[in-house]
């Protein structure tokens, strides 16, 4: 009924096709932590322009003074934040493309009789676990610098 060949090729090929999903579900929830952190960013930015035009008027009461320091070690920790989201998107996509190399050189390894290139196949896919794994490590970093700045705004609100 089958070839056996070929049902080994699918088989093989089932792997880095998973792991293409799976990069796929880690890009769509780290997406979406970029949006928030971009859109955070903003509103914090214009709370400072409001604020500084206000100083520039009247001047500022002393809790406004703390806001507006706040806000900026905070806009400091979110650009850092969105380079370390930005370094996880690079690590995650580039697990994607190892892994659709990989997938694609098992099915040249099954059509080009005359070359070898399962141990290409096995690089790649090994290569594609080290960009995710290093992505997670980077997505994991940022996940502590977001606390450190809920430590901020705690400690302000204390004040």
């Amino acid at each position: 009924m089958f070839d056996i060949s070929s049902v080994n090729l699918i088989e093989a090929m089932l792997a880095p096709g998973i792991m293409i999903s799976a990069c796929g579900l880690l890009l769509l929830g780290i997406n979406n932590k970029y949006s928030l952190v971009v859109n955070r960013i903003r509103v914090l930015e214009e709370e400072k322009l409001r604020l500084i035009s206000q100083s520039h008027r009247q001047g500022l009461e002393d809790e406004q003074k703390r806001r507006l320091n706040s806000i900026q070690m905070q806009v400091i920790r979110f650009a850092h934040r969105i380079k370390l989201v930005r370094n996880t998107v690079f690590f995650y996509t580039m697990g994607v493309a190892c892994f659709i190399i990989s997938s694609l050189s098992i099915g040249g390894d099954f059509f080009l009789k005359s070359f070898d290139l399962q141990p290409v196949s096995v690089a790649l896919f090994l290569l594609g676990m080290i960009s995710v794994l290093i992505g997670v490590l980077f997505a994991a970093n940022e996940v502590w610098k977001g606390y450190e700045i809920v430590k901020i705004e705690i400690v302000e609100s204390e004040l």
